[in-house]
């Protein structure tokens, strides 16, 4: 995950003195001429300690690629509904492939959750979600791509240090600046880290000496366990379940975030569908992707870990769910969830709940978080099941 850093001034007027000349003292973070803005990066980078001929070597033949700039600006939003995607993503063919990779890798999954806690299940549908087990990597060259990116005034403080970091990689040997491809974003691997956090959090192995995401299916097991464990993984406790509903439901009490523990949803009638109850003191979100007549699931602390990995609601839900099919969950009840609303009318009701005084985000007909909080909070002021789904009856209502 990208953190925002800045330069300070001392660092800059070092890197000045480094490169001998003032070029790097004066140069601008993003945009202007190319080949001023990696002066300033080779200045920044010797300033850390890497080498010049390092960061010669990683930047030459650096070129601007406006597709990236292209994808950067033209993210598509996210409006499948929980069970278009997961049934989607969560296919027979993922779950035998990723069962396949889980006892060929055996040795290395147990070392992954010995060392970090974390179970084969987890890391395999990150892989699977991420580039189907390495079949999809993207073909941007990675170099280009962060140069493309942290020259670009949109987001510099994002992507620059991610430059840095690859030119570590170069330093290294773990990375060739002119072959190596990846994601638009310069996520690198079978799993799709960025440079910061391969450096951070790679993890060798098949014993060569390097970390290979790319080829190498033990470093790309080791790695994920290391990573996902940062995100603040914890050992042998669940991370989703999916539940049952009581006709009478504290509704008032759902949604991520919610204040209640597993024991106490379990009192209140909601019952989990694997009968396992042994985890009652953890707390425990009851969460329901398209409405209570849909999927239920009570999600607990190691959910967060994949709201980290991806900001996505519908994305996030679907790889917890895809894990526990891995880990021998049975397909979950589809249910009968009411009508939605296409983006259309999504966007007239975030119109509608921003203007009652709501703070819905963005009005992108997405139902996100801050979407799904407001529903709760009409729908029970109007007297409905407040189950954060957005349905015609409600924006009639509105």
């Amino acid at each position: 995950m990208p953190l925002k850093i800045t330069v300070p001034a001392i660092a800059l007027l070092l890197s000045s003195l480094l490169t001998g000349t003032a070029l790097a003292q004066t140069a601008a973070p993003c945009g202007g001429d190319l080949g001023e803005f990696l002066a300033g990066v080779k200045a920044e980078a010797m300033a850390a300690g890497i080498p010049a001929a390092a960061v010669d070597e990683a930047l030459a033949g650096a070129q601007l690629d406006k597709k990236v700039l292209g994808m950067d600006r033209g993210q598509g939003v996210f409006r499948q509904t929980f069970l278009e995607f997961s049934k989607r993503v969560v296919s027979q063919a993922r779950l035998d492939i990723g069962r396949q990779k889980m006892q060929e890798h055996a040795d290395t999954f147990a070392k992954a959750e010995a060392d970090y806690g974390v179970p084969a299940p987890v890391i395999t549908a990150f892989w699977a979600l991420e580039t189907d087990f390495g079949a999809v990597q993207g073909d941007f060259n990675t170099r280009n791509a962060l140069v493309s990116l942290a020259h670009d005034c949109r987001r510099p403080e994002l992507f620059r240090p991610q430059l840095i970091s690859l030119i570590e990689m170069v330093q290294h040997g773990d990375l060739d600046p002119a072959t190596s491809t990846g994601a638009w974003a310069g996520e690198i691997g079978q799993v799709q880290m960025l440079p910061r956090d391969i450096i951070k959090f790679g993890t060798d192995g098949d014993g060569s000496g390097h970390v290979t995401l790319k080829t190498s299916e033990d470093d790309v097991i080791l790695t994920a366990g290391r990573f996902i464990q940062s995100l603040g993984f914890k050992r042998g406790e669940p991370w989703i379940q999916e539940v049952t509903l009581p006709e009478n439901l504290p509704f008032d009490k759902t949604g991520l975030g919610g204040p209640l523990t597993a024991a106490e949803w379990f009192a209140s009638g909601v019952t989990p569908r694997d009968g396992n109850t042994s985890f009652g003191q953890l707390k425990a979100a009851l969460v329901m992707p398209q409405g209570r007549f849909g999927p239920a699931f009570l999600t607990y602390p190691n959910f967060d870990i994949y709201l980290e990995w991806n900001k996505s609601f519908i994305y996030t839900t679907s790889a917890a769910y895809f894990a526990t099919r891995l880990a021998g969950a049975p397909p979950y009840v589809k249910g009968n969830p009411a009508q939605g609303l296409p983006v259309d009318q999504m966007k007239v009701l975030q119109t509608k709940l921003n203007a009652l005084g709501h703070d819905v985000g963005k009005i992108d007909g997405i139902l996100g978080g801050g979407t799904r909080i407001a529903i709760q909070k009409e729908q029970a002021r109007l007297g409905m099941p407040a189950d954060g789904w957005a349905t015609p009856e409600l924006l009639s209502k509105l």
